[in-house]
């Protein structure tokens, strides 16, 4: 029997996100949109896991026989020891944010660091010399290992000093001729790193949320040779962007690495390539 555009048929194949919090989430609106694109029966739906609750969603994913799932903020380190297999990519960062079938294994990836990479490479046609980079989740991580396997030299910033530590020391063993660093978040340890740095790049959540009126650096010193990326995309203007072009800086959010980070998640999913004009729009339309 034919199916109604935007019927859900009891064949299909069930995609989600699962997060802490979710609500922000674009990734269903984003999905289903290339979903109804590209006529598939699938649907994408969001999930609120609890990071203690994880193993019993993944468990649940298993005895579903769901087609695929993304990981978001903060699970993205903890599901790695809850898969078959990992990927090259996820193994060496310490992050998955894409479970996928691989026959009956259930397998772990990161597109991050590649979504970011196309979305930066996009926006400015090439990459910086060096990036200050904020936060040492997972998100953290598949930027550090992206931007160091290009030869950008890297300062990590975190409020735990010694987790920002511990990533510079594992890029430093993995990535030949990288040299990495790590510095706290005190203000004038930021202020000196920002001015030896040509990007910046937030990967926290300081700007969305209970945090949507703070900045992860302090006022003043960001100027017109910067490009300052939050991946931070719901609000779509966060206050370090909207500080840093007032300072003249070229900005960029989440947006576009969500789209193709979103877009290399599908196309293991499905084996597809999904229309990805129709994803950021779909996004946009939302913010």
């Amino acid at each position: 029997m034919d199916r109604s555009p935007g019927e859900i048929s009891g064949r299909a194949v069930v995609l989600a996100v699962f997060g802490c919090p979710i609500d922000h989430s674009r990734s269903p609106v984003m999905h289903n949109a290339a979903i109804r694109a590209l006529g598939l029966d699938a649907v994408y739906v969001p999930f609120r896991v609890e990071p203690g609750r994880l193993p019993e969603a993944i468990a649940g994913m298993r005895a579903l026989g769901m087609g695929g799932v993304n990981l978001t903020i903060p699970l993205k380190e903890m599901a790695v020891a809850l898969v078959d297999r990992l990927s090259p990519e996820a193994q060496r960062i310490g992050a998955v944010n894409t479970l996928w079938w691989d026959n009956d294994m259930l397998a772990g990836h990161s597109t991050d660091g590649e979504g970011f990479l196309r979305s930066l490479q996009e926006f400015q046609g090439g990459l910086p010399r060096r990036a200050l980079v904020l936060g040492a989740g997972g998100s953290a991580r598949a930027v550090c290992f992206a931007l160091a396997d290009h030869g950008v030299k890297i300062t990590i910033a975190n409020r735990t000093l010694e987790k920002g530590q511990k990533i510079a020391v594992e890029i430093a063993r993995i990535v030949q001729g990288s040299h990495p660093s790590a510095i706290s978040t005190e203000p004038d340890d930021l202020r000196d790193a920002v001015r030896h740095s040509d990007l910046i790049v937030n990967c926290t959540s300081v700007g969305m949320g209970s945090k949507a009126d703070s900045s992860p650096l302090p006022p003043d010193c960001i100027d017109g040779h910067h490009v300052v990326y939050d991946l931070i995309y719901n609000p779509s203007q966060t206050r370090l962007l909207v500080e840093a072009r007032e300072k003249g800086a070229r900005v960029l959010n989440g947006v576009d690495m969500l789209v193709h980070q979103g877009a290399l998640s599908f196309e293991l999913w499905t084996g597809i390539a999904p229309p990805l004009d129709v994803m950021k729009n779909a996004v946009q339309g939302t913010l």
